[in-house]
């Protein structure tokens, strides 16, 4: 798989960052979620998964950039 990157809301690269792949589908970086509360709110996380927090403006100024190119 090969990641493209699409935008950050963070300084030097680091997270919270979203990348396109090349199989049609979005990588987020970002920081763990631990919080007890949040983690109880999840419904039907498997195995191997694990949930990050993203800033809103980095979905929607992705968002813009890329329908912006269709």
């Amino acid at each position: 798989m090969r990641l493209r990157f699409l935008g950050s809301t963070s300084e030097a690269g680091a997270c919270p960052t979203l990348y396109e792949t090349d199989r049609g589908t979005i990588v987020v970086q970002g920081m763990e979620v631990t919080d007890a509360d949040a983690l109880g709110d999840l419904r039907d996380v498997l195995e191997g998964e694990t949930v990050v927090e993203v800033p809103l403006e980095l979905l929607t100024e992705v968002a813009r950039r890329v329908m912006g190119h269709l």
